[in-house]
């Protein structure tokens, strides 16, 4: 099966040795995205609500350039440096992802990079 790089310029760029995601077939493994405005590489950091909306802006934006959209996400893994903040996470999701919802995990962590306090990758299937 071929592996095919998923770019783009509306997504922060990688910042280590990985790429912001990789199609095998139809799946679409996103890389985490942690909230960078990809214009500036500058964390958005005015408020943990500020970090979702961004976090999430960018794994759309790498959905649409592999061809797809959030709404074709099957699997979404979370990454908190605080779960009190579990509920504004839901909050934000639902601004951005309709039912059916894809399946979900939230994991507690002690620090993620660039001092984020919130980081989320995906598995994309497309049609």
């Amino acid at each position: 099966m071929s592996r095919t790089i998923i770019q783009t310029d509306q997504a922060p760029a990688a910042i280590g040795t990985y790429s912001q995601a990789v199609r095998c077939g139809n799946t679409v493994y996103m890389s985490g995205q942690i909230p960078l405005d990809p214009a500036t590489m500058q964390m958005v950091n005015d408020s943990f609500e500020a970090e979702v909306h961004q976090v999430f802006r960018n794994l759309r934006a790498v959905a649409e350039a592999a061809g797809g959209s959030l709404a074709q996400i099957a699997k979404l893994n979370l990454y908190l440096t605080d779960l009190s903040f579990f509920a504004t996470v839901n909050e934000v999701m639902a601004e951005y992802f309709q039912a059916p919802y894809p399946a979900r995990a939230a994991v507690g962590v002690a620090a993620l990079p660039k001092g984020a306090r919130v980081e989320a990758d995906a598995v994309l299937v497309l049609d």
